[in-house]
Parts: structure tokens; C-alpha cells; sequence
């Protein structure tokens, strides 16, 4: 039978839109957008400043190698930058790999709450995305390696994982690396590596360093604040950058972007701040959150997973449109399989204690 319009391929009517979360309060005069993990404290202020200086140069294209950012990447992490390819935030990099790696016959594994994009990106090269479950909202390295097939082409792992916040520690990434077939691609997706303060954790980079199948990936939407410009890298062995470099855009990083790229990481300073606030509020919040009885998963990253009865009137859903009357927006994470659960990001001190005080009218309300 003769097609009557263009059909996508296989795989591509059966991917689940992502879908963001929302940043809008109807009706309220300020809003305090917690949803998706951005810094409360900004970007740098230098990063602001570059990223202004190219203002009088948007006519011309910006270097398609962005040199400039490899070799700050490089000299921030000690890498050599021809081992570094950046890209219009991490996702970018996650769709390469798949559109690089995977074919219509291979597999892909993510855990069970682990970050959408990674069965979206399976799904549009026609490969199948296996989904293994995660123990104490973690990942479980003896579970990953169960669903291991001769059709397994790349393993995504979020470490430390989102939406959970949860993290392995180092000795269990090497301990998955060891027993994962050499042709098997292991992505570790550090985006939140930069929050942890956890002596048992690494993002990566050794493991990459002396290994041929482990890749990776940074962004700069978080602790760097940069979310808006989409910027991110990500580290591998020179085959694998190889295979990327001839399949990304030419021009895949805008120039703005690698001046505000540049600036931000050499700004250690900033970096520091952000963090010493988010250790200090993400142990706050964790602390004040399950005084009121809510169960919050320990968290390494810079947002709470915040678990809530499945009671009539004190559902995730229920907290979520009365945290909204009040202007705080957290991320109902339904589609990651925690449909009892909201996400709240670190804020600023300010937002911190209205989430907290909301929290403890909401349940006081639903009691009375």
C-alpha cells in the first residue's frame, strides 16, 4: 500500500513528550519558581558581562570547535581539550550519543526514575530502551548488569540522578564499569556533580581517563546558572569525540555562549558560594521538611525529593496546587514514576522558609 504522507521512524510515535515544569502562578503577584533546579544565586556576574561583549558580534559566526571553552574546561579539570566536545546543554550530547551508537536492533538502559531524556533519545533511533528498577530510589548496579543483553549498546546512568537526588559512590560505578561488556557504552551523566560533598564521590573524570567505552557528560545550567543559554561538554576517549564531532552541528554552541562559558568556570569564587548556600539550605530543608512529617529521599544535588500520603485532600497533587495559591512552584514528577512525590529546588532563603511555612499550613488545613 502506497504511503499518502511522510512517516516518521520506527520508535518516534511511541516517545512521551517531555514535558517541563511549569513556571506560572495565575493570579499571584510573585512567584517563586522551584521547579527546575536553577541557582537562586544567578550566573557569575563576569559570565554576564562576556556574554554582553558579544552583543556587537552577533552577525558573525562563533568558532565551531569552541577552542576557547575546551581548553577552560580543560585547565578547570586538568583535561586535555582535545578529549572535550561541547554542545547546546548535555542534552544535546545525550542525542548524539544515541544517534551515534544505537540502531534499530540495540538496547539502552536507564534506571527507573532516572532523567526522561534518556528513553526519548532511545526511542528516535528505533532502538528499545530498558528500564531496570532502582532499590531505595537508587540505582542499582546488580540490576543494571542483570538487563545487560548482547543487543545492549549504552548504559545511562545520572550520577548524582534526578529527579531522587541520590548518587553511587565511586567503588560502584567502577564495580559496573569492570563487569559491563567492552562494546557496551557507559554515559555517566554528571550534571549535578558539581553540588556533592560526599568523600565516596566522583564524576567520572578517572574513570574516562583510562577507559575506552565510559564517556562523561557536564552541563552549565546549574551551579553555573547558565540554563538559559543551553551550554554543556561532555569528556571521552578521542573515538568517541571523534564520532561525535562528525555528526554535531557545525555551529552548535553559540558564541555568547562560550564567552558566558568561559567566564563562569574560571570564576571559582562564584562556584563556591553557590555551593557553601545549597549545602547549607539542602540540609535545612531536609531537616525542616521531615519535622512535618514528609518524607524527604537524602539528597547530594541541589533540589528535595518530598514524598507525600496517597490520603484524599494530602496527595503530591493536592500540596501542589496549594503550594501554587501561594506563588512557590515545585516539579510533580509523575512522569518519572513518582506520581506521591514533588521535586523542590534550593532556593533563596527567602523562598527556603515560605516552602517550609506553606508545607505546615497545607498539612495543618488538611488535619483541621
Amino acid at each position: 500500500m502506497t504511503a499518502t504522507r511522510p512517516k516518521p521512524r520506527r520508535g518516534v510515535l511511541d516517545i512521551a513528550p517531555y514535558v517541563p515544569g511549569k513556571s506560572k502562578a495565575p493570579g499571584v503577584a510573585k512567584v517563586f519558581k522551584l521547579s527546575s533546579n536553577e541557582t537562586p544565586l544567578g550566573p557569575s556576574p563576569r559570565a554576564i558581562a562576556a556574554y554582553n561583549s558579544v552583543a556587537p558580534h552577533l552577525h558573525d559566526y562563533p568558532d565551531g570547535s569552541a577552542s576557547d571553552l575546551r581548553e577552560a574546561i580543560g585547565r578547570a579539570f586538568g583535561l586535555d581539550p582535545d578529549r572535550i566536545v561541547c554542545g547546546a546543554g548535555s542534552d544535546d550530547l545525550l542525542h548524539l550519543l544515541a544517534y551515534a551508537y544505537l540502531t534499530d536492533s540495540d538496547e539502552a538502559i536507564h534506571t527507573e526514575h532516572g532523567f526522561l531524556i534518556y528513553p526519548i533519545v532511545t526511542l528516535g533511533t528505533g532502538a528499545r530502551p530498558i528500564c531496570v528498577p532502582e532499590t531505595d530510589y537508587t540505582a542499582d548496579v546488580d540490576a543494571i548488569l542483570k538487563a545487560v543483553t548482547d543487543k545492549t549498546k549504552i548504559v545511562f546512568l545520572a550520577n548524582p540522578n534526578n529527579p531522587t537526588g541520590t548518587c553511587l559512590p565511586f567503588d560502584e560505578i567502577k564495580r559496573l564499569h569492570q563487569r559491563l561488556p567492552a562494546h557496551v557504552l557507559l554515559v555517566l551523566d554528571a550534571a549535578y556533580a558539581d553540588y556533592v560533598v560526599r568523600n565516596d564521590y566522583e564524576a567520572g573524570i578517572e574513570l574516562v581517563a583510562t577507559s575506552d567505552n565510559v564517556v562523561m557528560c557536564r552541563t552549565f545550567s546549574k551551579i553555573h546558572g547558565l540554563a538559559n543559554l543551553r551550554l554543556g561538554w561532555m569528556f571521552g576517549p578521542a573515538h568517541i569525540v571523534d564520532a561525535i564531532n562528525r555528526i554535531r552541528g557545525p555551529f552548535n554552541v553559540s558564541g555568547a555562549a562560550i564567552a558566558a562559558g568561559v567566564a563562569a568556570i574560571e570564576d571559582v569564587g562564584h562556584q563556591e558560594r553557590s555551593r557553601e548556600h545549597n549545602t547549607r539550605w539542602l540540609a535545612w530543608l531536609t531537616e525542616e521538611i521531615g519535622k512535618l512529617g514528609l518524607k524527604v529521599t537524602p539528597s547530594v544535588a541541589n533540589f528535595v525529593l518530598i514524598h507525600f500520603p496517597q490520603t484524599k485532600g494530602r496527595t503530591a497533587q493536592d500540596a501542589d496546587a496549594f503550594l501554587t495559591t501561594r506563588g512557590l512552584i515545585l516539579r510533580y514528577v509523575a512522569a518519572y514514576k513518582l506520581p506521591n512525590a514533588l521535586r523542590l529546588s534550593v532556593g533563596t532563603e527567602e523562598a527556603n522558609r515560605l516552602v517550609v511555612a506553606a508545607l505546615k499550613d497545607f498539612l495543618d488545613k488538611k488535619a483541621a
